[in-house]
């Protein structure tokens, strides 16, 4: 079997914002994957603190333009790029003034949760999934890192399902021990409503609460990974009962040789259970 095409979906960089265990495994991994042969591509959110001059990011025209539509509204979609010279590792930003141009990423500076992390993090996994079938790149494994790309999973699924691009696309979710946001409401299911998803795939969240949404993530998922050895117990025994996939912790050591192996099983796994 070839080694898989790996699209890995980061909430967070290093050194593009400060480190964190999202942000370094983040740094750390793709470039590692790479050097063994594996085909990647990488996307992060362009937040407001990311520093365009110093990191060089430009923007990418002909994938920029589509227009977004979220919770009624129109938003641009903007493409920028970056590259790690140090890593060879080229990154792709999804960037649009409404959500991203504030410097905070995801609270104020008082700690409250901005209340349109939702919406967020909807336009980023969408506009990550838009960009993709722009470069005409079929990604094996769908890698998610962060609570802010989990939803990707539900996108997949659900709007982009009858797209061949994404027909043999197994997902990822990456769980860390990261603060519970408080972000859902009970317009949640509009927000996240869109071509594809219906009533029925957001009844989980008739009750909108962080754990139902991951767990919502979970089941739309093939495989997950705890990321920190704080990694909540609830939701990998959750992923266990509904037969995903699951990788342990394992050590900055040898976590790259664990999730290379663990690409190939779920890839692997997913064809048999298509055959």
């Amino acid at each position: 079997m070839e080694s898989p095409r790996v699209l890995f979906v980061c909430s967070e960089i290093y050194p593009y914002l400060p480190e964190s265990p999202v942000s370094n495994v983040c740094q750390q991994l793709p470039p590692a994957i790479q050097e063994k042969g594996f085909e990647i591509r990488t996307f992060m959110p362009r937040f407001g603190s990311v520093n365009e001059r110093r990191n060089q990011l430009h923007e990418v025209i002909r994938l920029s333009g589509l227009n977004l539509i979220i919770n009624e509204s129109d938003h641009p979609l903007i493409i920028k790029v970056a590259s790690i010279s140090a890593a060879r590792m080229q990154i792709y930003f999804i960037d649009n003034e409404d959500y991203f141009l504030r410097r905070n990423l995801y609270a104020d500076d008082e700690g409250a949760w901005f209340p349109d992390n939702d919406e967020r993090s909807i336009f980023f996994v969408r506009g990550v999934l838009e960009t993709v079938r722009k470069l005409r790149w079929s990604p094996d494994i769908i890698h998610c890192h962060g609570w802010f790309s989990f939803i990707l999973a539900l996108y997949l699924r659900k709007s982009f399902k009858d797209d061949p691009l994404y027909a043999n696309s197994r997902i990822i979710l990456s769980l860390y021990d990261e603060p519970t946001p408080v972000i859902f409401d009970d317009d949640f299911r509009k927000k996240a409503a869109s071509d594809g998803v219906k009533n029925k795939d957001l009844e989980i969240m008739t009750e909108p609460s962080f754990d139902n949404f991951v767990k919502m993530c979970i089941n739309m998922s093939d495989g997950v990974i705890a990321a920190a050895p704080e990694s909540n117990e609830e939701y990998i025994r959750y992923a266990i009962e509904n037969k995903k996939h699951v990788l342990g912790y394992h050590s900055p050591e040898e976590y790259i040789d664990k999730y290379a192996d663990f690409y190939k099983t779920v890839a692997k796994r997913r064809k048999k259970k298509k055959e």
